[in-house]
């Protein structure tokens, strides 16, 4: 019989794991201030409620194992667009899945075996080496740098594909989830003259916060930088961030048809369809009114800047400005143990998450999808416990 999953299985969220500590305190009447999850505090837009509360009056039945045709239509027109992507997509190079997660793990799942490798810069998203793992593969990880803005390097590529055995990905996200950090242009045209070299190696393009961002730059994906390696290229979107849907359970991938196919034949079997009720309700998302985006945006900025200057003020904090996504990945010099200290820092009542479970140890993870006023309470107790330990 298999051991069950505890507590220190890898295969958990570490970031969920703080999380459900966290509730638990509270639960307990314990004054807790939780920075760990990245869900925004909003609640979908007015008209996705509405689409979503007309489709109750309707039958709603099995869908395709790869999206209803008018979700699949909206995510090919999305993509289309000049501000978001200008990329043109065929109908069935598009699947849709529970969420961009579930996207990435079947994608995996239909491509990876024994063996295989997966190279994965730091910092990462905490589930990529999990999900790899659980597929039966190894996450080669390539540290990055602050210097670098914490991003891959065509030099750090190319390098980690001279150790790789048998390399089948190479994960880019950006605005990188815990960094905030983009790629320009250029950046990515270097990394594409060196993906040329390893034709048989695929490219995981997470763009799920695409459309949080913090500058005026248009918007980079690989796929549009270096169109002769879109065959090669999955994109992997949804609504959860964006549009604050994070319950309703929808992403998408785009890419080549083989993948794609092989994506949806893997969804076929482990859930069978996202919820026709939620796809409905990510139609209106992503045809109906944007202003909530820009609006919310501004508020996400705002927020930012008022934790950078409460962070900023403490000698033993260095944190990077992140130029998307809504998190902070601060390194603070006197600790030893991230792990530890996280936890220290939940008894003394604000909930963050060890940068060691993004492949960066000595930083914590700090979301600021959160009320400003809450998220300047927390930010003012992890420099009072930093201080007093000083």
């Amino acid at each position: 019989m298999s051991t069950p999953p505890t507590a220190n299985n890898p295969q958990q969220s570490p970031i969920l794991i703080m999380a459900k500590r966290a509730a638990l305190m509270r639960a307990q009447g314990r004054d807790v201030i939780d920075l760990t999850l990245g869900e925004p505090d909003f609640n979908a837009p007015p008209h996705v409620l509405v689409a979503a509360h007309a489709a109750l009056s309707g039958r709603l039945t099995y869908s395709p194992s790869n999206g209803i045709e008018p979700l699949r239509h909206a995510i090919r027109m999305r993509m289309r667009m000049k501000d978001i992507r200008n990329l043109d997509y065929a109908d069935d190079q598009v699947t849709v899945g529970c969420g961009a997660k579930q996207i990435i793990y079947n994608a995996f799942q239909a491509t990876l075996k024994s063996g295989d490798e997966v190279i994965v810069p730091a910092p990462y998203w905490a589930s990529y080496p999990a999900m790899i793992k659980m597929c039966g593969a190894r996450p080669l990880i390539v540290s990055t740098t602050k210097e670098e803005g914490f991003r891959l390097t065509a030099e750090h590529l190319d390098a980690a594909f001279r150790l790789a055995k048998s390399p089948k990905w190479v994960v880019l996200n950006a605005p990188g989830n815990p960094s905030g950090s983009l790629y320009s242009r250029k950046q990515l045209l270097a990394i594409a003259e060196v993906l040329r070299r390893y034709p048989g190696v695929m490219v995981l393009s997470d763009d799920i916060y695409s459309e949080i961002r913090y500058t005026n730059d248009p918007y980079q994906t690989l796929a549009a930088v270096a169109p002769d390696l879109r065959d090669r290229i999955l994109i992997v979107d949804g609504v959860s961030k964006v549009y604050a849907m994070t319950g309703w359970r929808v992403g998408w991938g785009c890419g080549p048809t083989p993948l794609i196919t092989a994506i949806s034949s893997v969804q076929s079997q482990n859930c069978t369809q996202t919820s026709t009720l939620s796809q409905l309700a990510a139609v209106a998302a992503l045809t109906g009114s944007q202003a909530l985006v820009k609006e919310r945006n501004a508020i996400y900025r705002q927020r930012r800047d008022s934790a950078l200057n409460v962070l900023g003020a403490c000698e033993a904090i260095d944190v990077e400005c992140p130029e998307g996504a809504f998190y902070l990945l601060p390194r603070i010099r006197t600790i030893k143990d991230d792990q530890a200290f996280a936890l220290i820092l939940l008894e003394a009542g604000v909930a963050t998450v060890p940068g060691s479970a993004f492949g960066m140890p000595g930083h914590l993870r700090l979301s600021f999808a959160t009320d400003e006023s809450i998220l300047i309470a927390g930010c003012e107790r992890l420099v009072q416990k930093i201080k007093a330990s000083i």
